[in-house]
């Protein structure tokens, strides 16, 4: 829990100057790999790192910033089609490299056995 918390302190602080949560920036990657195309709510909350985190909420946030769109289905009024923004997409474009950055130096510290050995082992704690 120690190593997740650090994780996500380290996340969150690269991503403060944008004006985004760890779990917003969860949904605009989510969105982007719709490549174009709307998902609902639910598809969204099943994607999602964090599954605790208010989907609805978020989205929200993200909307008043301009960076998703949020549509009523014309096919069923009681679902709603959320889409990433040309902005959503320029700020990943921007956030991109320094997550990589950070993966990279984090990752970097292991011997490819090593990080190999780590990624089993974590999974074998997620079975």
């Amino acid at each position: 829990m120690f190593t997740g918390e650090w994780l996500m302190a380290k996340i969150d602080s690269l991503l403060k100057p944008y004006d985004i949560s760890s779990q917003q920036y969860n949904v605009l990657r989510i969105l982007r790999g719709q490549h174009g195309k709307s998902i609902n709510l639910f598809e969204i909350q099943e994607r999602m790192l964090n599954r605790m985190s208010n989907s609805t909420r978020l989205v929200e946030k993200l909307r008043l910033k301009g960076l998703v769109t949020r549509e009523q289905c014309e096919h069923n009024r009681r679902k709603v089609d959320i889409a990433i923004t040309d902005k959503g997409m320029a700020l990943l474009e921007q956030i991109d490299p320094i997550m990589m950055k950070m993966e990279h130096d984090i990752i970097g510290k292991l011997s490819e056995d090593d990080a190999e050995l780590l990624s089993n082992q974590l999974d074998n704690l997620r079975e």
